[in-house]
């Protein structure tokens, strides 16, 4: 197996079903890769739901994990994932029809390959919405395949990129951490990381922008839940540099720490 799709999944709502649609839509061959849904939380009516509409596809696991949070459903897709490269997917976003395709065509165990992307809301769904990682995409898709460093700014998610498992390793998300886990990932598995390379602005992660997403809400709760969050992002991202001073990138680490700071 080729690639692993993991999409991690609490209460899901329609638009679930339309990030499967896409996946249905790749161009990639159906037997390179695998999709992963990983149901965590509550698990009834979701799992016949879930099941009923996936009855027709092949290639696709469907696992449940009783642990609520997107950390452990994503752990939970990596200790089933059989795949040599892995792409992580939110239940509520869609990718399209060449993702899978060029992600692939650019992979290999040093390089993590990143896409195109752009937000969406469900009132005006056609309408694209370009972010700064669209435009640094445009910028830094020309250069080819680049050290890791030079494109440290797409490393604050998982999503839109496709990981080496060989990167990855035995290496899991830290399911202590509601904000920033994304992040903090990626800076644990940056010490095997040599380059990044581009797939063209045709490949493209769709991100939908809710209201009641984790951030929106964890925020929401005021200054100091985000003192404290910052604070705990802080203290993971220098517990790690220090576990391997000879491995992690100084100048990685301190851009994740300034990143870290909201005050």
């Amino acid at each position: 197996m080729e690639i692993s799709v993991i999409i991690p999944t609490f209460r899901p709502q329609e638009y679930l079903w339309e990030c499967l649609d896409s996946l249905k839509a790749q161009t990639l061959s159906s037997d390179l890769y695998e999709i992963i849904i990983v149901l965590n939380g509550e698990k009834h009516p979701y799992w016949q739901q879930i099941e009923e509409y996936i009855s027709d596809m092949s290639g696709i696991r469907l696992i449940y994990s009783q642990e609520r949070g997107v950390s452990n459903a994503r752990n939970s897709g990596l200790d089933k994932a059989e795949g040599r490269f892995i792409v992580f997917i939110d239940d509520d976003d869609k990718v399209s029809p060449t993702y899978l395709q060029e992600l692939y065509e650019k992979a290999d165990e040093q390089t993590i390959v990143l896409s195109n992307t752009y937000n969406f809301t469900d009132d005006n769904p056609d309408d694209l919405i370009p972010v700064r990682p669209t435009e640094l995409h445009h910028i830094l898709s020309s250069k080819g395949r680049i050290p890791y460093i030079e494109s440290r700014r797409f490393f604050f998610t998982v999503w839109m990129k496709l990981i080496p498992a060989a990167v990855i390793g035995d290496r899991r998300f830290d399911p202590t951490l509601s904000i920033g886990e994304d992040s903090t990932f990626m800076f644990l598995i940056s010490d095997r990381i040599r380059y990044t390379d581009f797939t063209s602005k045709d490949a493209i992660y769709y991100r939908r922008l809710r209201g009641n997403s984790a951030m929106s809400l964890h925020y929401g709760k005021g200054r100091r839940s985000m003192v404290i969050n910052d604070l705990r992002l802080i203290w993971t991202y220098t517990r790690i540099y220090l576990s391997g001073l000879c491995r992690y990138s100084f100048r990685f680490y301190i851009t994740r720490v300034r990143g870290a700071i909201h005050i």
